[in-house]
């Protein structure tokens, strides 16, 4: 029998993590915009020396929540603090499990009074729909993610979203602006002129400038891209196709697709019983070297992913009690590695070696191959000492970088071993090839990686585009 819901689909399957590991969903896509509009290493390269325009309209979901209890839906489903939190202003937003995993995270925007916009992957907002359906005077607008179709055409979206970056991405935004414009505090929302129409800002920043995203109606998407493209020109702007796109996460550290911690918790069942068999939950692909039987296993908590500054106990939230148990210096701490440019030889070498051992294939620039990626580390014991969860190649940096989480005695310094490729040749995942695993060395290094994000962004603040 079909199961009708994620609970009855786990209920079948028996092993949630074999299920996971197995999921025929493929390779994460971002819908719409081009692989490449250049190439992608001068996609990349273009936010560091000049500027660049992100395309950000088509691979998120935008959920809208107004009403009187809005405010009071995200304060108890959520580990921030609204204490302080006035209209105009954006934070990230990060709801956790009642045993205090984390379910995703994304940019909630304050719109007006009692209006609001959370923008990023389904988890995050397949939670709030459910919750904001029990007992909350709110009203919930979702507009999806696009669909698969080639770029610009038969799509329907509320919003276009783009991101103008770099450093001289505020040269293009004056020039858009047709005069000076005041550069508000990094998280804090505007207007702009673009085209003749005004439209709405959040003050971002990143390669050490200024910067901002940009939304409006859908109806003016192509008149703007194009305004966009014209005013940045003389100032070497490129235009990020989606190759290149998920690379930025590499320098700035922010990891973008934990796995969401819902698929265990018995306060958590109705939920289950409410998502589809279908969905993101029901189909998201874990890859890795790192397997285990627990599914909680692979849960992480808000200190692990570097969200203990986001975490506020002022308020009564699902999961406080949880955090509050929680020893922040116990726990893994978010790390990048370096991997070894002679190990990263080996790795792309390898198919072009028809006599040699077959490994898991490292695409560049994004070489993760699962929804949510778990590859073990090992110190030089062979013991395990924490996992990397997001892993692929910065033209800027010009090396291999994962996002890692480490137990919280590894030193920034050490040499580890990340074991790349699946045990037993490979899962059936159709992203998965027989294989062998290889073991790559790696450096402990800071996160973010990049020496101009670790000097210019504020600790705690969210460091990358919304992957």
């Amino acid at each position: 029998m079909s199961a009708k819901n994620l609970q009855e689909l786990l209920d079948q399957a028996g092993n949630t993590v074999e299920l996971l590991r197995n999921s025929q969903l493929g390779a994460y896509i971002y819908p719409v915009v081009p692989a490449e509009f250049t190439n992608w290493r001068r996609e990349v390269i273009s936010w560091r020396e000049a500027a660049v325009l992100y395309d950000q309209t088509h691979h998120m979901v935008n959920l809208f929540i107004s009403g009187p209890d809005a405010l009071r839906l995200l304060s108890e489903t959520g580990i921030n603090s609204v204490a302080n939190f006035p209209v105009d202003m954006a934070k990230q937003f990060v709801p956790v499990s009642p045993e205090g995993g984390v379910i995703g995270d994304g940019i909630l925007f304050h719109l007006a009074e009692e209006e609001f916009v959370f923008v990023g992957r389904a988890p995050v907002a397949d939670y709030l729909t459910f919750q904001g359906g029990r007992g909350y005077n709110v009203d919930i607008h979702r507009d999806e993610r696009s669909p698969m179709r080639p770029y610009g055409k038969a799509v329907k979206r509320d919003l276009w979203r783009f991101q103008i970056q770099g450093p001289k991405a505020w040269d293009v935004i004056e020039k858009l602006n047709g005069g000076p414009l005041e550069q508000v505090r990094f998280f804090r929302m505007a207007h702009m002129n673009i085209a003749g129409e005004r439209v709405r800002t959040l003050r971002h920043g990143m390669a050490g400038a200024p910067g901002l995203e940009l939304w409006g109606p859908y109806e003016t998407y192509e008149r703007t891209r194009e305004a966009i493209l014209d005013a940045g020109r003389e100032f070497g702007m490129e235009m990020c196709g989606s190759r290149a796109y998920s690379a930025n996460t590499l320098e700035s550290g922010w990891i973008p697709s934990p796995l969401p911690a819902i698929y265990t918790s018995e306060g958590l069942r109705p939920y289950r019983e409410w998502l589809a068999p279908d969905s993101y939950e029901a189909t998201n692909a874990l890859a890795g070297s790192f397997v285990s039987d627990n599914i909680e296993d692979y849960y992480t908590n808000p200190f692990e992913l570097g969200y203990g500054p986001h975490v506020k106990f002022d308020h009564d939230f699902i999961g406080r009690d949880a955090l509050q148990a929680i020893d922040p210096a116990t726990q893994r701490r978010k790390v990048t590695l370096a991997w070894d440019p002679e190990d990263l030889g080996k790795l792309l070498a390898s198919p072009a070696d028809p006599t040699g051992p077959g490994y898991q294939f490292f695409d560049l620039p994004n070489a993760n191959y699962g929804s949510s990626n778990f590859d073990s580390i090992l110190d030089a014991d062979g013991n395990l000492i924490g996992v990397s969860m997001f892993a692929g190649y910065s033209a800027n940096e010009r090396r291999a970088l994962s996002l890692a989480t480490v137990r919280p005695d590894v030193p920034i310094g050490a040499e580890v071993t990340v074991v790349w490729g699946e045990p037993g040749g490979g899962s059936r995942k159709t992203t998965v090839q027989p294989h062998e695993q290889f073991r790559v060395r790696a450096v402990v290094s800071p996160a973010p990686y990049s020496t101009v994000a670790r000097e210019t962004y504020h600790p705690g603040w969210r460091t990358a585009v919304g992957v």
